[in-house]
């Protein structure tokens, strides 16, 4: 690692701009998201709240500062250890993981929990990112490329599918923009995405409540093991959908004002699963905007500069891999409040309350900082 703070630029000024702007806009905005929350459960102490989501803030920015600083080779060495023993957690979650808010995602040790699956992502991005760069001699064989990235990628997806469907889709998505990234062969390509969705068809049938959550977005019934109550009634699988668009609506172009939100009261986990409806509300369409811009920002910095310009292959497929998993969450997590797609619980990075999920998401901008300070200057 001696080489991890030696001859290094500065990481791209943007990117780190751009997640110093979406933790500050997290702290405000989960400061009056919270509100009614603090009121039911922390006895008022809505400031208490705010300051605990803060110091979690800081612990993903401290991330960012290391984890920009350690030479990303070095990880990418211990990568495949990384990742067998975080799917180690994640056969543990099955086994002795606690439940909740309906779903088993979580290990608890001495008191504080975490969700494995955060790390995993990393893992499996710094696993396939290694084997994409050692591979491309032979990138389009079948036996000796293909399968080994297949069964990583699937068996890691099944794992993080079991407890949390959205969250394997968006692996997925972003570990297959690296093997398109990396040459990989498109009908080999084809043939993961097929069993990948034949998965999550076979993970729906088996979860009744993923299934009325799909149904009650379509607006129309198509398993056989849901319920038509539990699909079209107004106060369970829609009403969360419905909330959030009501903020959304009445925030119009500039916002009702700072802590005036009133789908607060009513959106569950509003300071995280719905954190962009109650900004929207707020701030209106313009701190929507504004809001989003930042993730645009990181994906067109993240691809544009960074992976483009990236010192090696491994650079490339990292950059490329990092910048399209938070990416998407931003933008997916906007989707969902938005009614545009339908409720994931994915959060917002670096602005919705979360502890794991923020340090993994710290984690991996400051690998993507990383890359950025080793990018080819010629």
């Amino acid at each position: 690692m001696a080489s991890a703070t030696k001859n290094l630029q500065a990481p791209d000024r943007y990117v780190f701009l751009a997640v110093l702007g979406l933790a500050a806009v997290g702290v405000v905005a989960v400061y009056s998201a919270a509100s009614y929350f603090a009121d039911q459960y922390m006895s008022g102490n809505a400031t208490g709240f705010m300051l605990k989501h803060a110091v979690r803030a800081g612990i993903a920015l401290g991330a960012v500062f290391i984890f920009s600083r350690v030479d990303y080779h070095w990880l990418s060495k211990w990568s495949r250890i990384f990742l067998i023993g975080s799917l180690g957690l994640m056969i543990l979650v099955q086994l002795i993981g606690v439940t909740q808010w309906g779903a088993t995602r979580w290990l608890r040790f001495g008191g504080m929990g975490f969700q494995p699956s955060d790390f995993t992502k990393i893992a499996l991005i710094l696993y396939i990112a290694q084997l994409l760069a050692k591979k491309q001699d032979y990138i389009k064989s079948f036996s000796h490329s293909f399968v080994p990235l297949f069964l990583w990628i699937l068996g890691t997806v099944a794992l993080i599918g079991i407890s949390d469907l959205s969250t394997a889709a968006l692996v997925f998505v972003s570990v297959v923009a690296m093997c398109f990234i990396g040459r990989v062969n498109f009908f080999h390509l084809s043939g993961l995405g097929a069993v990948c969705v034949s998965l999550a068809l076979m993970l729906l049938l088996a979860s009744p409540n993923r299934a009325a959550r799909v149904e009650a977005y379509l607006g129309v019934k198509i398993f056989p093991h849901t319920s038509a109550e539990q699909v079209f009634n107004a106060q369970d699988e829609g009403y969360q959908a419905r909330q959030a668009r009501i903020a959304v609506a009445m925030g119009g172009l500039t916002g009702v004002g700072l802590g005036k939100s009133t789908q607060r009261d009513f959106l569950p986990a509003p300071y995280n699963d719905f954190i962009f409806a109650i900004i929207a509300e707020e701030y209106g369409l313009l701190g929507a905007l504004l809001l989003l811009g930042l993730f645009l920002v990181l994906l067109f910095r993240g691809f544009l500069r960074i992976a483009r310009h990236a010192r090696d292959p491994m650079g490339l497929f990292l950059a490329v891999g990092i910048t399209t998993m938070v990416a998407l969450y931003g933008l997916i997590h906007a989707g969902v409040s938005t009614g545009v797609l339908p409720v994931t619980g994915l959060p917002m990075p670096f602005v919705s309350y979360g502890g794991t999920s923020m340090l993994a998401t710290g984690i991996m901008i400051g690998i993507l900082l990383n890359i950025s300070r080793q990018i080819r200057t010629a």
